[in-house]
């Protein structure tokens, strides 16, 4: 059965809200994408002179459950 994710972005006080989600099998692939979206969203920043902020992921379900949170820069190692 598949789940769909939201995968809010927070940055401090804002929450840029996913309104389409992605349809995915399980939590770990919810990870997985988490993970993938951070990594692409950080080079993205690096190669264009931006500094690795704090924000995160917020990833709820399509019932409003939030099931984690993901730093960015623990994507890549940094705390």
């Amino acid at each position: 059965m598949m789940t769909r994710y939201f995968f809010h972005i927070r940055d401090g006080e804002n929450l840029l809200e996913d309104e389409q989600g992605v349809e995915l099998g399980s939590l770990e692939d919810a990870r997985a994408e988490a993970d993938r979206a951070t990594r692409e969203i950080l080079i993205r920043n690096i190669k264009h002179g931006e500094t690795l902020d704090a924000r995160r992921f917020e990833v709820w379900d399509e019932e409003g459950v939030p099931h984690f949170i993901l730093p960015f820069k623990s994507a890549i190692g940094i705390e």
